[in-house]
């Protein structure tokens, strides 16, 4: 199976037809399209719908997760509930099964990473901010031991926007990576045998790098395709 990846498509509502060719190319190319998060630009509904009328020309099943753009406003359940189609699956701790695959999908967040990670001690507001990143990375791991569950010995996937490991956001500013992505992700990818897993976030990061375990991980943010030499900017990973 032929899996189509992309992050951070940031859509405005001025971007109608942006997407269109796009799309119906990678309908062709791959057998479901991945999204990881920051699905529009100011976290309007708004960009939703535009987003929504771009990926009606998309034959293929379409999995995506939001984004820190996407909570900017605070309407991200009105986002969801406007991109969610029989065909459109927008994943909040839940899974979708493509060809025998297996795709678990949160948003993730911050925290830092390896001897850097932050920890739970101080202010109530820096105990919050850990916490949260906790609480993701609970939430993929319940997805996937949802997947085992129910499929047995299936092959999966995981998809966030945030990243699980430092590789791939090296390039960004070093002040940023606790803002980025965070370690605590990268624990159920190697525990529950994920074969690879999707992100992006960081837009001047790396395109792939290793989780513990052997994962694949791979920031498939649209800037990183694009500096990567990508022309249609989707990253195809073949199952």
């Amino acid at each position: 199976m032929r899996i189509a990846a992309i992050a951070d498509v940031h859509m405005r509502e001025t971007d109608k037809g942006k997407w269109t060719e796009p799309f119906k190319e990678v309908s062709h190319q791959a057998d479901v399209l991945l999204i990881g998060g920051d699905l529009t630009d100011t976290g309007d509904e708004a960009e939703a719908k535009a987003l929504c009328d771009e990926l009606k020309v998309c034959s293929i099943p379409v999995v995506a997760v939001l984004g820190n753009h996407d909570h900017e406003k605070g309407r991200h359940k009105l986002i969801r509930q406007t991109l969610q189609s029989d065909r459109v699956h927008i994943l909040d701790g839940e899974t979708f099964v493509v060809n025998g695959v297996g795709i678990a999908g949160v948003k993730g967040f911050g925290g830092g990473f390896d001897n850097y990670m932050l920890a739970m001690f101080g202010e109530d507001a820096m105990k919050a901010f850990v916490q949260e990143g906790v609480n993701e990375a609970l939430h993929l791991d319940r997805a996937l031991a949802r997947l085992d569950k129910e499929h047995g010995d299936i092959k999966k996937i995981a998809l966030m926007h945030y990243s699980p490991i430092v590789n791939t956001v090296v390039g960004e500013p070093e002040a940023l990576f606790p803002f980025l992505g965070c370690s605590r992700l990268a624990e159920p990818l190697s525990r529950r045998h994920v074969i690879a897993a999707f992100h992006g976030h960081a837009h001047l990061g790396a395109l792939q790098g290793e989780a513990p375990g052997g994962v694949k991980v791979f920031n498939v943010a649209q800037h990183v395709l694009q500096q990567a030499g990508y022309k249609t900017p989707f990253f195809i990973y073949e199952v």
